[in-house]
């Protein structure tokens, strides 16, 4: 067992770093670059995605173009294999829609000196409340 002991700072700064580039129109297309090409996973909105190509594909897809974003926590813990457990609270305006609460999670899995997310899983915390 290897815990990571840096994990609530490679959280933060992670979190950090990722919603920089994918709120960033011009640059969002780097966000590939956090992904690995055959072994992360993201869950959108319910849509899972296999593989960084087709996570691209994904965020590209995306037609919104404004995005302002609140954090209000970000919780992590270590994984026994040296990764990290992110979940992200906050609440996400795109362009001209009212804001919504949103989670998201990560999972960060090491990969030689490095770490990579194996999983994201994204979604609007919209309730039916009827």
């Amino acid at each position: 067992m290897s815990l990571n002991l840096q994990y609530e700072d490679i959280g933060k700064e992670f979190v950090q770093q990722y919603y920089a580039i994918f709120d960033d129109p011009a640059n969002r297309k780097n966000v590939i670059n956090f992904y690995n090409a055959t072994d992360s996973f993201m869950t959108f909105e319910g849509n899972q995605i296999q593989g960084a190509p087709k996570i691209l594909e994904k965020v590209q897809s995306l037609s919104f173009q404004k995005i302002a974003r609140v954090i209000t926590t970000v919780d992590s813990q270590p994984t026994s294999d040296g990764g990290v457990l992110i979940i992200v609270l906050g609440r996400l305006k795109c362009d001209d829609d009212p804001p919504h609460a949103f989670s998201q999670i990560f999972l960060l899995k090491p990969n030689g000196g490095s770490l990579f997310v194996a999983h994201d899983i994204f979604r609007l915390n919209i309730h039916n409340s009827a």
